[in-house]
């Protein structure tokens, strides 16, 4: 659980250095979207034939799909 999270915050932290802008959140906000980016680029590896069923997404998969949560959030935020 503690490999996770330290996992999905470095994910995060690297999603949004190469996605930059300006973000709220801190530590937690930008673990989750460690986490569900690493979630996101599982299912599309998959779906895209990289990763057998089950197999963890790699971390450079991991920061595209947090990138693309990136990339979604700002989008629903600037409509509001």
């Amino acid at each position: 659980m503690i490999y996770m999270i330290v996992i999905g915050f470095l994910i995060g932290l690297v999603a949004r250095f190469l996605f930059p802008g300006r973000d709220p959140g801190g530590f937690i906000i930008t673990t989750l979207l460690g986490i569900a980016g690493s979630m996101i680029g599982s299912y599309a590896g998959q779906a895209m034939g990289f990763y057998a069923a089950g197999q963890p997404a790699g971390f450079l998969m991991s920061v595209v799909g947090a990138m693309v949560l990136l990339f979604a959030f700002r989008m629903i935020r600037s409509k509001a």
